[in-house]
């Protein structure tokens, strides 16, 4: 009996005493961020990414891999890599992992690997603050056999806001120092062609700003998604600020239900050959409240490096960006909402309210308000009030 209570009570301590020990996810982006932070400015591969990888490779800092080898990222040996290493069960019993004597090693180590490699090379042109591009950017490379990959990066960077150390890493980059970690040769590795996973055909759901959505490839039928998710056609070329359907002229997310009217993140920085309904798709926010946040008009490029702004700008920021808030505004926004003129105008086939709204120069809620509609959803021949 006393035997018994002795090694209950062992067991009792040992469990404790290994709970206590375990990292959680906030200590170990607490620890690490700064690092990440590093990186960023060093090679340009973002925070958020970097810290969500970091995460999950490592149980939150509590694998065995890490305690054995200070491997944060699960990067293997390859027939380049002539330092420590060490044994361990993945995919298959026994294979060859990197060991690091710190974790700063891994993390550059971690970053060399992107950037040297031409399988990643394409991820360098992603906006680092789009982490969704970048997580399924790295699934499309190969980087994980996880289907589910990009989903758990996104869900970390998320769920621990990640994203506001890519924001402070953004000053320092682009710059990239050509010395790779010291025992690590200067080869490009090959593409590891059988870890390759090639995109699925069919579109890919997602949640992006907490909307349901599609990763749907170029010439994907619009009229198929509707049809395929019992979804009126009509609403979803509405929601998705489209005014025919057809097909896709480009891979790109449709969204399955309203985007929302401001995004997670404040603003992010325009790519070449982007305009502004690309970022709408990209981020999951209405275009028409984009186009009010930055002062834009038209549909054109966006000036590459433009900082557009995903949620209200504060007076200040406006103003910095020589758009200072004038009263007069204010005004005749107010006058739309009592009009002296008003015009009835007949929906015309595929006709969306946003397509109708761009036509007169009104707001889709303007027109809604006037026509006391509680959906998106219009008829062939309805008659609508637009009020100039």
């Amino acid at each position: 009996m006393k035997i018994t209570l002795v090694i209950i009570i062992f067991s009792l301590g040992f469990v404790y005493k290994t709970t206590a020990q375990n990292m959680s996810a906030q200590e170990y982006v607490q620890k690490y961020k700064d690092l990440a932070i590093e990186e960023m400015k060093r090679s340009g591969v973002p925070a958020a990414i970097t810290l969500a990888q970091g995460l999950l490779e490592t149980e939150n800092g509590n694998s065995e891999l890490l305690l054995k080898s200070n491997n944060h990222f699960g990067i293997k040996c390859k027939s380049n890599w002539t330092a420590e290493t060490v044994s361990h069960d993945d995919d298959a019993p026994g294979e060859c992992f990197r060991k690091y004597s710190c974790a700063e090693d891994s993390y550059r180590d971690h970053s060399d690997f992107l950037k040297n490699s031409s399988r990643y090379a394409f991820l360098f042109d992603i906006d680092p603050t789009d982490y969704k591009d970048w997580a399924y950017g790295l699934r499309k490379a190969g980087y994980a056999t996880n289907p589910r990959y990009p989903d758990i990066l996104i869900k970390n960077i998320e769920t621990y806001n990640l994203e506001q150390y890519t924001l402070e890493g953004l000053d320092g980059i682009p710059r990239f120092e050509n010395t790779p970690y010291t025992v690590q040769t200067k080869n490009i590795m090959p593409p590891d062609i059988e870890k390759t996973d090639a995109m699925p055909g069919q579109p890919i759901s997602v949640k992006i700003n907490g909307c349901k959505a599609l990763l749907a490839s170029k010439g994907t039928s619009l009229l198929a998604i509707a049809t395929e998710h019992n979804i009126n056609l009509e609403k979803l070329l509405s929601v998705n600020d489209l005014s025919n359907d057809g097909l896709l002229q480009k891979d790109q997310y449709v969204f399955l239900e309203k985007k929302q009217k401001e995004g997670r993140q404040d603003f992010c920085i325009a790519q070449q050959n982007e305009t502004l309904y690309d970022i709408s798709q990209k981020y999951g926010v209405m275009l028409q409240y984009l186009y009010s946040y930055n002062t834009i008009s038209t549909g054109d490029y966006l000036v590459e490096g433009t900082k557009i702004y995903l949620r209200p700008p504060a007076l200040n920021q406006l103003a910095a960006a020589n758009v200072p808030p004038k009263v007069t505004q204010v005004k005749n926004e107010e006058q739309l909402s009592s009009p002296a003129k008003k015009i009835t105008y007949t929906v015309q086939p595929k006709e969306s309210l946003y397509g109708i709204s761009k036509k007169y120069g009104v707001t889709v809620d303007d027109i809604k308000k006037w026509n006391n509609l509680t959906s998106d959803n219009l008829q062939i021949g309805q008659q609508l009030i637009i009020s100039k």
